[in-house]
């Protein structure tokens, strides 16, 4: 049995939990099983995680799981799973999910890999593949224990729908007492959350100044899209720590992956280096960032930017 644990923030489940459940699916078709997808606290219409390929859903709807714990969900995720006999737990390579990883590997007694970025193969070995050495490189991880534990990378598969709603059941698991106390939780909402973003908008230094930001936030509206920062940036205040892509910061797979005045430092490619389409937009030709681009403009960006978005809006305002 695969059991995926669905994340559900402030009860409303993102793009990552039908990633998972999509991911759930097909991994316990190759194993010839059943994928059942678990819910911990509140979880609005649970059920529709049937549609991709959840043959049930079990909830433990325990208050006390509302706010996230990583020992207390740790426990409560491997008591499920030993509750509905599954031997395969997948959780989200979110922040969240790799707190959770090592854990129930340990609980679990299970080998693990994380950030896995294809479904399992399993032909007389389960083997799962993942990016190594900054993205340069794939390793393929043989898992040879009789408990398994993976994270699925954001975007590393589409959500795809298989099947119709579900209904939902209760599981008694036991829920530890927290050895913690939450005092506040900030999040940032509004916006799709830079892992799971399909198209981003990222500036650097060569912006000058926060000031000057509202040219990449306009082309982003226009786009729909997240976004990013350089480190340099995030370090100096201009935006949020939580916009910072990059070896450092947050690793993005998104479609597009638009880049101005960002020159390419190793570190930042690191982190960026897995989207599908990079776009380069920098007056410095010998930027480094051009050699991983698939598309590079050289120009400045006050003028490329603006003209970009205004590009894009008679666009989609004559189609």
């Amino acid at each position: 049995m695969v059991l995926v644990y669905a994340e559900s923030p402030k009860g409303k489940f993102k793009k990552s939990a039908f990633e998972a459940v999509t991911y759930g699916h097909k991994t316990a078709q190759v194993l010839g099983t059943e994928c059942v997808a678990l819910t911990l606290g509140d979880a609005e219409d649970a059920g529709q995680l049937g549609k991709y390929g959840a043959s049930k859903v079990v909830s433990v709807s325990d208050a006390a799981l509302n706010n996230f714990d990583s020992q207390v969900h740790t426990a409560v995720i491997a008591g499920a799973a030993a509750a509905v006999g599954a031997n395969v737990v997948i959780v989200s390579h979110s922040a969240n999910g790799k707190s959770l990883l090592g854990r129930l590997a340990a609980k679990m007694d299970a080998g693990s890999v994380s950030a896995a970025k294809e479904v399992p193969t399993n032909d007389g070995a389960f083997k799962v593949k993942t990016n190594v050495f900054s993205g340069k490189a794939i390793a393929t991880y043989q898992i040879d224990s009789d408990n398994k534990v993976l994270s699925l990378m954001g975007n590393a598969i589409q959500p795809e729908e298989v099947g119709g709603a579900v209904a939902v059941e209760a599981l008694s698991v036991a829920v530890p007492a927290s050895r913690i106390t939450i005092k506040e939780v900030k999040t940032v909402d509004g916006t799709v959350p830079l892992p799971e973003a399909e198209l981003v908008v990222s500036a650097g230094r060569g912006m000058k100044g926060p000031e000057n930001w509202g040219i990449i936030e306009d082309l982003a509206e226009t786009l729909g899209a997240t976004t990013a920062c350089s480190r340099p940036v995030a370090d100096t205040g201009w935006r949020p720590h939580h916009e910072h892509v990059g070896q450092t910061g947050v690793a993005v797979r998104p479609n597009l992956y638009i880049a101005a005045g960002i020159s390419g430092a190793i570190q930042h490619l690191a982190g960026v280096n897995s989207s599908k389409v990079i776009v380069v937009i920098n007056k410095d030709p010998e930027a480094p960032f051009f050699k991983a681009a698939d598309y590079g403009v050289v120009g400045d960006l006050f003028e490329v930017v603006p003209a970009l978005n205004q590009a894009l809006k008679d666009y989609n305002a004559a189609n």
